[in-house]
Formats: structure tokens, C-alpha cells, sequence
């Protein structure tokens, strides 16, 4: 029984178990009397459409557009893919963003608007709003990834900055019938967060984005401060509120999240004979605290009889301004066999989008030699650790996992594995 291998299948068991073309087909609706129109954005967004189109009808009209990372379009036939920038938004991005709220516009009380939505589609549908520039929205974007804000964080801002967010899609698209399937990367999953919910209520104000800005001590570009303050003032120029008339007829539909994925690495670790105990679905804040309490965690059940420790969630990562490569994956890793030191174990933390940050890795493999291997190639494990190049570090030690875009996202997967040789 070789712990690589069961880790690395493991992961790919939580990858599949969010595979759209497994789990969009039982949520699609009939078609409707006029037409069907997909938009859509996110990192699954290309697949989500090969999915669609796999399971329309041939004599049905359906016509769309989706924006997806770069790297991770699928051949369509009828709806059109663009690739675009993620996490930092480009014109791409927001030229198809401009092009889907004017077909949104177009649509009447016997058309259907069929979203796909899924995590990275904040920045993937990132059309600023008039009177932000796009190099504005890039840099305030940026300012809060080096802050280690969270996700939640970023997306009450970006909400409040873009033309599709916050249930302006749904506004947009307001005559037709609506129904966005989504594909969960957020805790809790809430319609409201993931890719910044273009067909969900917000229950943010301009108020609270610009709170969270200085939070986080952001430097505000002229046209940022200039729109917050007179949407703050102006609530009439906020996005649209739980109970408003355009959501109507609009049903937004969580068709795979990180529980459902996680349990699937659960079974598998029960199939091959090992206990799992899913420890948290939700694990978020700082990469390295949460290793620490992992490993305090595995020094508590460390016993006679193998079992897996498997969690899932979105931790950050606060960078300083001179740092190497990494993601909060590898970083979480390496935090991990600092704190683990002795205890035998074996552990894999990887992005289920297969991308650790802005890395080439979804993530990274440890074992319980991974600290002496390091120390015999003369890499500092705490230094590196220090200077947030997790990427680095494992990299040296051939222990990266890299399989390139999986084309869904239902966040960090890690698993923990105690009482294996």
C-alpha cells in the first residue's frame, strides 16, 4: 500500500466527484417555448458548457458565451468560450462581461437564462463599473490578495466595482425565466459569494466594501473612492437587495460543493480499508495556523491503526513584499512538517482547480522523511517557510503535484495520513 499513491488517487476521487459533466446533466431544465441563452463565468465555466450541450436537445435553440481561465476551454459548438485573466482581470474578460449583459438585455418573459457559474468567475466576468478604469479594479484586486484578505472579503468589494456582480446578471435578464447551476469554491455555499453572485440578491452595501478596503489599509484609486462614496451616499446606485422584483424568476442551484467532494475521498479511503474522519469542510484563516492545529490534531490520534484526516475549506496566505512561489496549499504543507516534525505521517494539499494560487501545481506531497530529504539537499524548511517559497521547496524535492487545469473548483483538498509505513 503505497501512502503516494493513496493520497494522489484520493485527490483525484475528490476531483471527479465535481467533474460537470457528472454533476450538471440531472439539473438541466426543458427547454423553453423562445430561446435559451448560457452566459457564465469561472474556471469550470468551459466544461459546464461542454456538459450543456451534451444533454440539449438538437432541435432546441441554445446559443450562449462563458468566460473561462486561460488554459481552460473546451471545444463548443454552440456556445461560445473566451479565456480571460484570473486572479487579476484583463479586457478579455470584460469584453465579454459587456457582451453577455447586452444578450441578458435582449432576452423576453418566454426565454430562459441559463448561468454557469463557478469560482473565479469574480474576476473572469470583471467589467468595471463607469467610472472605474480596469487598471484601477486590477490594482485595488491585487492590494487585497497581497493582504491575505479572504475570499468573502474580496468579493463585498468587487461586488460594488463590476457590472455583472451582485445580482446585476439576474437584473440584467429580468423579463426571462432564470436558473443559475453553480459550482461551490466558497464556505457555506452561498450563491451570494461564489464568482461574487451575478444572479444572487446582495446583501452588501457600497458601505461595507469600502469598510473592508480600509480594513485592510488599501490605498483607494481616484475613481474607486469616487464611486463608493456617491453609491454609499446614493443606495439607489447599489446593487440589487434580497426581495427585488428581478429575482422573481430566478433560482440559483449549488450542483456540486466541496462536502460532496470530500466525502467521495472519504469512501475512498474506506474502500481501501483505511478509517477517514472528515474534519471540516470550512477551514479558513492563515495557511500556517491551520497546519499547526492539524498536527496537534494527528498527535491525538496517533494509534495502532491507519486513519485519514481529511479537510477542505480556503486558507490565506499574507504575503510580504519581498516573497518567493507558492500557494496556501504548499505553504499549508510545509507549515504542516514543521509542526509535525517526528510524527510519522503522510499528507497532500492541493486545489481541486489544479492551480495552487498562481502557481503550475495544484499542490504539493509530504512524508514523514520530508524534512531529513530536505535538509540532506541543504534547503532551511523554516526559511523558505519564512519567505512563503513553499513552491520552492517542495519543487527541490520532486514533490509537486502538478496535473494541470482539472476544470472544476471546489477549493483546497488536504488529507492527512496516520499509521501507514
Amino acid at each position: 500500500m503505497n501512502p503516494r499513491n493513496l493520497l494522489l488517487d484520493s485527490f483525484r476521487a475528490a476531483v471527479a466527484a465535481a467533474d460537470p459533466a457528472r454533476v450538471l446533466p440531472p439539473h438541466l431544465p426543458a427547454p423553453p417555448r423562445g430561446r435559451t441563452l448560457v452566459v457564465g463565468g469561472g474556471k469550470a465555466a468551459a466544461s459546464m458548457a461542454a456538459a450543456v450541450e451534451a444533454h440539449w436537445p438538437a432541435d432546441a435553440p441554445l446559443a450562449g458565451l462563458v468566460v473561462t481561465r486561460y488554459r481552460h476551454g473546451v471545444p463548443t459548438r454552440r456556445i461560445e468560450v473566451v479565456e480571460a485573466s484570473h486572479p487579476l482581470p484583463d479586457g478579455r474578460g470584460e469584453a465579454a462581461a459587456l457582451r453577455m449583459l447586452d444578450m441578458a438585455t435582449q432576452l423576453g418573459d418566454e426565454d430562459l437564462l441559463l448561468a454557469l457559474i463557478s469560482g473565479g468567475g469574480s474576476s473572469l466576468l470583471a467589467a468595471p463599473v463607469e467610472g472605474v478604469a480596469l487598471r484601477e479594479l486590477r490594482r485595488v484586486t491585487k492590494a487585497l490578495l497581497h493582504a491575505g484578505a479572504t475570499i468573502h472579503d474580496i468579493n463585498v468589494v468587487r461586488k460594488h466595482l463590476t457590472r455583472l456582480s451582485g445580482g446585476r446578471l439576474a437584473q440584467a435578464a429580468r423579463r426571462a425565466r432564470g436558473l443559475a447551476l453553480i459550482i461551490s469554491d466558497v464556505v457555506d455555499d452561498d450563491p451570494a459569494v461564489v464568482a461574487s453572485g451575478p444572479c444572487a440578491p446582495d446583501p452588501t452595501t457600497c458601505a461595507d466594501a469600502l469598510d473592508r478596503l480600509t480594513h485592510f489599509g488599501i490605498a483607494l484609486p481616484h475613481g474607486v473612492r469616487q464611486h463608493l462614496e456617491a453609491c454609499r451616499a446614493d443606495a439607489r446606485a447599489d446593487t440589487p437587495k434580497p426581495g427585488d422584483a428581478c429575482f422573481s424568476r430566478m433560482e440559483n442551484r449549488i450542483v456540486a460543493r466541496a462536502h460532496d467532494s470530500l466525502m467521495a475521498a472519504v469512501h475512498f479511503f474506506e474502500r481501501h480499508g483505511i478509517p477517514a474522519l472528515l474534519v471540516s469542510d470550512c477551514v479558513s484563516g492563515d495557511a500556517q495556523t491551520a497546519a499547526r492545529q492539524h498536527a496537534a490534531l494527528a498527535r491525538a490520534c496517533l494509534g495502532s491503526r491507519p486513519l485519514a484526516l481529511i479537510s477542505g475549506g480556503e486558507t490565506t496566505v499574507a504575503l510580504q513584499p519581498r516573497h518567493g512561489r507558492g500557494g496556501r496549499n504548499s505553504e499549508y504543507l510545509l507549515a504542516l512538517a514543521l509542526a509535525l516534525d517526528e510524527v510519522p505521517a503522510w499528507a497532500i494539499a492541493c486545489d481541486t482547480d489544479g492551480i495552487d494560487g498562481s502557481e503550475d501545481n495544484a499542490g504539493a506531497l509530504m512524508g514523514p522523511d520530508t524534512l531529513m530529504r530536505a535538509r540532506e539537499r541543504g534547503l532551511h524548511a523554516k526559511g523558505r517557510l519564512a519567505a512563503h517559497d513553499s513552491h520552492g521547496f517542495f519543487a527541490a524535492l520532486g514533490d509537486l503535484v502538478v496535473t494541470g487545469p482539472t476544470r472544476t473548483n471546489v477549493n483546497d483538498y488536504r488529507a492527512l495520513l496516520l499509521g501507514i509505513d
